[in-house]
């Protein structure tokens, strides 16, 4: 069976696509003057206040009792441990390469979402994943060596991957009983409670930031973080969690082009070609996925 893509829920990935392909290029800048827990505390905590503003003036319920120790794991894996492991990543892994290897993760939504949801891809589905793939193939070999060679970095954006094909896999269930905004700002809450080891670090570190360092930093807070978190959950909550993660195949192309322009890294052009494959392996599985049991 298959189920369109509604204009809403396509504006809504669009928005989290564009935004979150943005972070990686305003990691890096933050980098410059902050530590990779600092940058990570400064975003959520940006993040959280924001999302605090908001659930006081529209006295947002509080989540249930027993959805606590869910909403706690969904963000310690999706907020606290993808972003502080990405962070210390990108200190040795370039912007460009670490959104593809975070291109890994909707193979491993796949296979959690067949085990733990009952969502599986259709032969074509699993075609183009396997065509999206050789397009993030195609992007690494026009990357170099700027950060896919095996080493301490590559793996720990590695283990961001994998934390967020988990987060979607916890995260689908709860959205059925709370609103994306709600369920974006308690995950988001959850997440930055671990953060809270930095904030010796990051008072000092602020003292001595440029302007444009701090900037940065709090952009991610307010967009990648807060807002795109919500798209996501809207998207999240209104289709099957395998089809949705194939769209972050997409990422790679819109982070390399957005750190061309913002911190000067270059493209080569296998990189330019490996996004056009992508394109399309995404385009083939998302206009075959089927869901054969109900979410």
């Amino acid at each position: 069976m298959r189920r369109a893509l509604d204009a809403k829920t396509a504006v809504a990935i669009g928005v989290t696509i564009l935004l979150w392909s943005s972070a990686f290029a305003a990691i890096k800048v933050g980098l410059t003057d902050y530590g990779p827990g600092e940058v990570a505390l400064l975003r959520f905590g940006t993040a959280s206040a924001v999302l605090g503003i908001y659930a006081i003036a529209t006295r947002m319920r509080l989540p249930g009792r027993r959805d606590v120790g869910r909403i706690a794991l969904a963000g310690l894996l999706g907020i606290t441990t993808y972003h502080v492991a990405l962070n210390f990543g990108e200190q040795t892994v370039s912007a460009g390469a670490a959104s593809l290897i975070i291109a890994s993760g909707p193979v491993f939504t796949a296979a959690l979402a067949s085990v733990f949801l009952g969502e599986r891809l259709s032969t074509w589905g699993w075609a183009g994943i396997g065509v999206a793939f050789a397009g993030v193939a195609l992007i690494a070999f026009g990357e170099g060596g700027d950060g896919l060679r095996i080493e301490a970095g590559a793996l720990l954006v590695l283990i961001s991957a994998l934390s967020t094909a988990a987060y979607s896999i916890i995260s689908k269930p709860i959205l059925r009983r709370y609103r994306p905004l709600e369920f974006t700002t308690y995950v988001i809450w959850a997440g930055t409670v671990p953060m809270l080891f930095w904030v010796p670090g990051l008072v000092s570190q602020m003292a001595h930031a440029s302007p444009g360092a701090t900037a940065a930093v709090v952009y991610l807070g307010v967009f990648p973080a807060a807002l795109a978190y919500l798209t996501w959950s809207y998207a999240l909550a209104r289709m099957p969690a395998s089809a949705l993660a194939t769209f972050l195949y997409l990422s790679p192309v819109s982070a390399i082009i957005i750190a061309f322009l913002w911190i000067g890294e270059v493209p080569g052009v296998l990189a330019l070609a490996g996004g056009g494959v992508a394109i399309a392996g995404v385009a083939i599985t998302n206009t075959r996925v089927r869901r054969v049991l109900s979410s």
